[in-house]
């Protein structure tokens, strides 16, 4: 695995810090978290791997809006309470996950952004060639398959895709966020979800124009340039799934001659409406069609 020597500095910082501060972080991501809306109740979790194999994670049963740095729990590798008069997060399992797979990973954050968990919910990927910002910072966002939260379920899904993805939606769940660094992580879980909304507002208006498997290819140059290290090369066309994880499946169809497709084009759809194609009405509108087909009958 590449990193990058923006995500070096980060994994090194994070390791000069203080308890006290990255205590005070993780209060401050919890507090954005539920200001923009992408936790609700007691929603959501975050932790931040310490030096000396400890965790350090948000208490289950509080607010992240309203956590103070006191109610914070430490523990071990196996989730194993060692300092904190609260009990950790229901869903450090999946936190630990990440951290036995990602050895350069050191915080981990998960939410329930409205949008992304929508595409959650739906069975949609966010894995669209759309953004350019997207495809340089996280690749693409597949979906975990569903597990029992709080249980080694969720942990195993997380597991199979977290070697080659920066980022997550768990389906009917939420999403979530992993980084070198606490505040990218949380940055990791804007980009989702805004990615997550611009997708919906495009599909609203008729089509989505995606980037080209070209230009996908381009911006994958590119990373380096940035200092962001690849977290795995985008998968082939022809690159059959397995259970091993090791590529980033990116929806980019080939335009050698072109950076912008319409997924119109490429999905073979014209303004046309065949006899078998569907078509949808609001309800008034179909009242309105079956009180005119009554009045031509009498």
């Amino acid at each position: 695995q590449v990193v990058g020597p923006r995500c070096r500095r980060q994994r090194d910082q994070m390791k000069s810090q203080p308890e006290e501060q990255i205590r005070a972080e993780i209060v401050e991501v919890g507090r954005r978290l539920h200001e923009r809306g992408y936790v609700a109740s007691n929603d959501g979790n975050i932790s931040v791997r310490l030096e000396g194999d400890r965790v350090l994670t948000t208490p289950t049963g509080v607010s992240k809006g309203f956590m103070t740095p006191d109610m914070m729990v430490t523990t071990d590798m196996k989730g194993t309470r060692l300092a904190g008069d609260r009990k950790a997060s229901s869903e450090l399992l999946m936190h630990l996950a990440v951290y036995e797979h990602r050895p350069e990973i050191k915080a981990v954050v998960h939410a329930h952004p409205p949008a992304a968990t929508g595409f959650a919910v739906a069975g949609i990927p966010l894995d669209r060639a759309v953004l350019a910002e997207v495809i340089v910072t996280l690749g693409s966002v597949p979906i975990a398959e569903y597990g029992t939260p709080s249980t080694s379920e969720l942990a195993d899904a997380v597991a199979r895709y977290i070697s080659a993805h920066d980022g997550l939606l768990l389906a009917n769940h939420g999403a979530l966020t992993i980084a070198p660094e606490l505040f990218a992580a949380y940055y990791r879980m804007e980009t989702i979800e805004h990615f997550a909304r611009i997708s919906i507002m495009a599909r609203l208006l008729g089509r989505e124009r995606v980037l080209s498997r070209e230009e996908v290819d381009r911006l994958q140059d590119l990373r380096g340039s940035f200092g962001i290290g690849a977290t795995a090369p985008i998968c082939a066309d022809d690159e059959a799934p397995s259970d091993d994880i090791t590529c980033q499946t990116v929806q980019a169809p080939s335009s050698p001659d072109e950076r912008l497709v319409d997924d119109r084009r490429t999905l073979g759809l014209t303004d046309e409406v065949g006899k078998d194609a569907e078509i949808r009405l609001t309800y008034r509108e179909l009242t309105a069609l079956i009180e005119d087909a009554v009045k031509a009958l009498k």
